[in-house]
Order: structure tokens, then C-alpha cells, then sequence
């Protein structure tokens, strides 16, 4: 198959999240599957600054929107031979952040995001490339099966091409008020409750789930929680409607990234058959933020953005039994200032087994994998969650909240006929995580119980290689929804 990777973010070129780990890794799998994969982003500030191989292609584009002609031009540069095409707008992309500043988003995010989803359409049609599959990624691609739907229904030229919608997180919808519509060069015909229309605001996530040929979200059980009205972030109903052509594929990690045999950030290397080195580890680690050097007391590990999503109201009134308990707590991330000022008084009134290491460092990130005892993700939701196939890999117990795909990684005690890789809680309270906090300090106590459980996360398999096949099969269903059959023939001809 040939298949377009179309998003707002790509590791290592431009990433503010999860979302740019995806889909900087799943292209890599495909290829490997004997897929033609290519990707397209928008040529930013922070990729022009990277240390990448950059070349112009001599193709441009003109867009009109907002009653103004805005010209890209495409440069082109390689993700492990995976071609990677870059559209530049100055006005649009040279900033020194992707969505906006620390204070707001940008305000023409409507405007940017049209013109890097009607340019790439264009572009298509210039480089006269015709993927089997668009795979788009997050409302800032939801105007690629929008426009595709409802202004080139008749064309020809994209009428074997099927499109995925991957949801990562659906509480990001690219909401907007109704006359972003004009700025992104849409027919007021499109502002109706069937379409965009919601609550007098344009919806682009809502669009891009009526559009797509199939919508998936990044794990089985995120895809049955926004089915329903926690969750569904006030999609549910949507969602409901096509319920057919959803599904959940849980992502996955690069194994030959994150794999504690050959991390040459860790003070020693280890693995599931040599785990020897893990102790080295956590000394090391004790050491370098000035901790109590003793293998004794469990260290516990986050490396996450401080937000309450992420379960930091639960950690507040906790912090006080955090700092009188007999356990170690290293927190690595950036977040809001009344959770990373909480974590600051609590060490400056003496709280020694407390630290906070503001700022994403990715070297001190793979310490802390390597060299806690304990990961903490208490989430209270976790579309994926990453952390915690990181952990398991780096043979770091997590306890987590049981929501999403922590859900679907993390097997407690509980879990009758699995066995066990971690700890987990329901009740999104204080109270029910410390409770699994404990349990879990418990099992670290008993050496026999604690290397089983740790033998059985390492030993875990959650790489790319399994999400890679399933979806693969997605796109196969895409295309047979689409009523193309050649690719499917030709695999059936290839295999048998």
C-alpha cells in the first residue's frame, strides 16, 4: 500500500506530545511490512533549526483563505528512508512554538492548519501522488477528510483513496467560532448540526469523525470510554453514530529505542535475562539527586506534565505522607505552577526524599526509567499513556489508574486469569491511590514476589510490531469500505 502520513507533529522533528512518538514510529513498522509510507508536516521554526538534511522540492502551492492567497513551498528530508515532506509558510510556521505560547493559542490556528491540510490536497494532485490510505492525525488534519468529502467528492483523482482519523486525545477538538469558517475557506453550509456545527462553535474533531472512512482511537478501552459521557468530551453522541467505523489499536514503543540492554544513558545496562544492573541504577540515580543511597527504600518515578490531568490533584493532599513516608519521589516535567510550587515548598520545608526537576530532560527522563522501583501514572484518563510501556520495558513496576490504555498495559493482582506486571486503582481519589501505593510498596518488601512481578513487565510485549499489523488491517477495511478491492487482491495474491 501507499500510505500518506498526514499531522501536525513528528518525532524527531517537531513534538509537544505523544502524538509526534506515534507518528515518528509507526511509519518505521509499515515500512518494514513492505509498505510505501511517506509523511507530511508543516515546516516549523524548530525543524528549520534542527540539525536535519533539508532540500527543496520545486513544487509550490497557492491557497486562498480568508480572503488572501497564502503560497507554500514544499522541502523534502528522510526519517530512516522514509520520505518526509515539509510545507513552508513563513507567516504560518516560523514561531517559536507550534500551537501557541505558554498563555494562549495562537488565534489564526483555524487559518494555519486549513492552509497545511488544503495545501497538502493540493500538493497531491502537483506531485501526482495518489496514496491508497491517508492516515491523519488530531483535529489540526480533521479538514483533509473534510474538504475531501465535501468538495471533492467528484474528483476522480481521490476516489480510490480512503482515510483513517486517528483520535489521540479528544479533548483537544479544534473549537472555533463560526467565522473561522470563512478564514478556512469552508461553505457556511458546513456550520449544521450533521456536520461542524457545535454549540455555535466549529468543531473540527467532530468533522474529521464524520468524515473519515474509519476513526480509531490509540487503545481498546479509550475507545470504549468516549462511548460515554465522562469521557466523550461532549462527542459521545457523535461517536455513537459511528460506532461502526470506530475501533482502538493501542500504540506501541520502538524496543530498539527504548531498551535498557543497549540505553547509554543508564549508569549500567541490564535486561530481563541480565537484570543485574538495575540496582546500579537506582544507586546511581540516588546518588545524582542527592537522595539516600539505599537499595531499602522504594523510589518512586514520574515523568509527566504537571496537570491535573495527569492525577496531581490527587498527589497534593497526599504530598504530606509522601514526605514522612519511607519511599523516594522524583517527578521530571513541566506543568502548571501551583503543582510544581507545591512540590518546591513541600522539599524547601525540609521534605528530603522529595525531588522536582522542572523541564523536560530526556537523559535524566531514561534515569529515572532505569533507576526506579516504582513509576506513578495515577491519570485520570490516559488515551495510550507511554510512560508505563516504558516503565514495564525498563523493569520499573508503574501503578497507575485503571482508564484508557493503562487499562490495557497495567495487570494488577486483581486481574483474574492474567498475571500481574504492576498495580492499578478505579476510584479517581487520593485515598484509592495511596491504597494501591502501598500495596504495592508491600510486594517491593518481598524480593521473591517483587522479581516475578518485574520479570513479567520486561518480558512484556508492547513494541510497534503488533499495532503495526492491526493497522494494517484497518487500512485494508478502509479501502474495502471505500469499495477499492485491487490492494486486497494483490495481498491475496502475494500470501497465497
Amino acid at each position: 500500500m501507499k500510505i500518506l502520513f498526514i499531522a501536525s507533529e513528528v518525532a524527531p522533528f517537531a513534538k509537544t506530545g505523544g502524538l509526534a512518538d506515534v507518528t515518528g514510529s509507526l511509519p518505521l513498522e509499515l515500512k518494514r511490512l513492505g509498505h510505501d509510507v511517506r509523511i507530511i508536516i508543516p515546516f516549523y521554526k524548530t525543524v528549520a533549526k534542527g540539525d536535519f538534511l533539508i532540500r527543496k522540492i520545486r513544487k509550490s502551492i497557492e491557497v486562498p483563505l480568508g480572503g488572501s492567497l497564502h503560497k507554500g513551498l514544499l522541502r523534502h528530508t528522510l526519517l530512516a528512508d522514509i520520505p518526509v515532506y515539509l510545507l513552508e509558510n513563513k507567516e504560518f510556521f516560523s514561531r517559536d512554538q507550534l500551537y501557541g505560547t505558554s498563555a494562549a493559542d495562537y488565534p489564526d490556528n483555524p487559518l494555519r492548519f486549513a492552509f497545511f491540510c488544503r495545501g497538502v490536497l493540493d500538493l497531491l494532485k502537483r506531485m501526482d501522488y495518489r496514496p491508497d490510505v491517508l492516515h491523519c492525525h488530531d483535529w489540526q488534519t480533521a479538514l483533509v477528510p473534510i474538504t475531501m468529502k465535501y468538495e471533492h467528492a467528484g474528483d476522480p483523482f481521490y476516489g480510490q483513496t480512503a482515510v483513517i482519523f486517528t483520535i489521540h486525545n479528544l479533548a483537544y477538538q479544534g473549537l472555533f467560532p463560526v467565522g473561522a469558517l470563512d478564514s478556512m475557506g469552508l461553505n457556511k453550509s458546513c456550520f449544521t448540526i450533521d456536520r461542524l456545527e457545535f454549540y455555535g462553535k466549529v468543531n473540527l474533531m467532530k468533522g474529521g469523525i464524520l468524515t473519515a472512512d474509519l476513526v480509531n482511537t490509540v487503545s481498546e478501552s479509550y475507545c470504549e470510554e468516549i462511548l460515554g459521557e465522562e469521557e466523550g468530551c461532549g462527542l459521545e453522541g457523535v461517536l455513537a453514530t459511528r460506532r461502526d467505523a470506530l475501533s482502538g489499536i493501542l500504540n506501541g514503543i520502538d524496543y530498539a529505542h527504548w531498551d535498557p540492554a543497549t540505553d547509554r544513558e543508564l549508569f549500567r545496562n541490564y535486561s530481563a535475562s541480565a537484570p543485574a544492573g538495575k540496582a546500579a541504577n537506582k544507586k546511581g540515580l540516588q546518588k545524582l539527586l542527592g537522595l539516600e543511597q539505599n537499595e531499602k527504600i522504594p523510589l518512586i518515578g514520574m515523568v509527566t506534565r504537571m496537570i491535573a490531568q495527569k492525577g496531581f490533584d490527587l498527589m497534593e493532599p497526599l504530598l504530606h505522607r509522601f514526605a514522612s513516608g519511607k519511599l523516594q519521589l522524583v517527578v521530571v516535567g513541566t506543568g502548571e505552577a501551583r503543582y510544581t510550587e507545591m512540590l518546591r515548598e513541600i522539599r524547601a520545608a525540609g521534605a528530603g526524599n522529595i525531588v522536582l526537576h522542572e523541564g523536560f530532560d530526556t537523559n535524566l527522563a531514561r534515569k529515572v526509567y532505569g533507576g526506579s522501583d516504582i513509576f506513578l501514572m495515577p491519570s485520570h484518563f490516559e488515551p495510550c499513556g507511554l510512560g508505563q510501556m516504558i516503565a514495564l520495558r525498563y523493569g520499573t513496576v508503574p501503578v497507575v489508574r485503571r482508564t484508557g490504555g493503562l487499562r490495557d498495559t497495567v495487570v494488577d493482582e486483581v486481574d483474574n486469569g492474567r498475571e500481574q506486571n504492576g498495580f492499578s486503582f478505579d476510584d479517581y481519589g487520593p485515598e484509592a491511590l495511596w491504597e494501591a501505593l502501598m500495596r504495592t510498596v508491600r510486594a517491593f518488601n518481598d524480593k521473591e514476589k517483587w522479581k516475578k512481578i518485574v520479570r513479567r513487565g520486561m518480558n512484556c510485549d508492547y513494541s510497534w510490531k503488533r499495532s503495526a499489523v492491526k493497522y494494517e488491517e484497518l487500512y485494508r477495511r478502509a479501502l474495502a469500505r471505500k469499495g477499492v478491492e485491487e490492494w486486497i487482491r494483490k495481498k491475496t495474491s502475494s500470501t497465497s
